[in-house]
């Protein structure tokens, strides 16, 4: 796999953006659908909810601290985007990192700092206790979340992204290690703070780490959550889905596809299921997914030193 131009610095954003407003207009449709409205106003929907959030003023707190606030929600985004710096497209990427694995989750972890900021700058109780929600859930995922990495990673043995695509030559992982398939995509809605796992923005907290938020700081936020939602998806294709591989198609339609496939059933699955208590995910994450993911990762490495 090789490094793209440049230029793809300032594409890479573009194309995680129209991926993310893709979500925002499907899980619209699907409320709209529910609710017995016209499917057709889930498009014009999101468009609105822009426009609305960039005419309202920002919302300002007794005693808060604004450059720790603004600081947390902007990196929200930026953190997103810089962890599909690896994401490869077809056969190239912005940067095809020797550690890219390393990489992604970096750029996963601190996004644990820049909710924590955007729920402690505002000092109100119900934001900052969303907050640590969301550190709280971190590790209770993280832990699952990176033995799902590694696994694939000593499947390849290597921990660049495009060697992990050029060993699923003959068969994707995820035929031979479905767990950890099922337990990225788990964890990858709770880095994103999605449903069910989106407590840290819960209604019983006003809306949690995002209740102070309103105006340009509250779309930059949400919006950074939703790309944060679209990177950990994408990430999947080329770890388990075999990446760009595919009859007839090029690469980069093949990774676009089997993206927007997974994105549509992780964005339904947060629809369908209610949210998780903080102490019910915490639980299935230690009783349940770091047990299977580690027994995955053992067979894993019994048949990488056995072949």
């Amino acid at each position: 796999m090789g490094e793209a131009p440049v230029w793809s610095v300032v594409v890479l954003p573009a194309l995680l953006g129209v991926g993310a407003f893709a979500a925002v207009a499907f899980d619209a449709a699907l409320h709209v659908r529910a609710a017995g409205r016209p499917v057709s106003v889930s498009v014009i929907a999101p468009l609105r909810a822009v426009v609305r959030l960039l005419i309202t003023q920002r919302r300002a707190t007794t005693a808060a601290d604004v450059v720790l606030w603004r600081t947390g929600v902007v990196l929200v985004p930026v953190l997103a985007v810089l962890a599909g710096l690896v994401l490869p497209l077809g056969g190239v990427a912005v940067a095809d990192l020797a550690v890219g694995v390393v990489w992604f989750n970096a750029m996963e972890i601190l996004a644990w700092a820049a909710v924590w900021m955007a729920g402690w700058g505002p000092n109100a109780a119900l934001s900052l206790v969303g907050g640590y929600r969301f550190v709280a859930q971190g590790l209770a995922y993280e832990l699952p979340h990176m033995f799902a990495l590694i696994t694939a990673a000593t499947a390849a043995g290597t921990l660049r992204v495009g060697g992990i695509v050029e060993a699923q030559s003959g068969l994707w992982f995820v035929v031979w290690m479905p767990v950890a398939f099922v337990v990225y995509l788990l964890s990858a809605m709770a880095m994103a703070f999605w449903g069910p796992f989106d407590a840290p923005l819960g209604r019983d907290l006003a809306g949690g780490a995002a209740g102070e938020l309103s105006g340009v700081d509250r779309l930059v936020f949400l919006g950074g959550r939703w790309l944060l939602l679209v990177v950990a998806v994408a990430m999947s294709v080329p770890l388990f889905l075999g990446g760009g591989s595919g009859p007839w198609l090029p690469g980069w339609v093949w990774t676009v596809l089997k993206t927007a496939a997974v994105l549509g059933v992780v964005v339904w699955f947060g629809r369908r299921f209610p949210t998780v208590r903080m102490e019910r995910f915490a639980e299935l994450a230690w009783v349940v997914l770091i047990p299977l993911t580690i027994l995955q990762a053992l067979v894993v490495a019994l048949v990488v030193l056995i072949r």
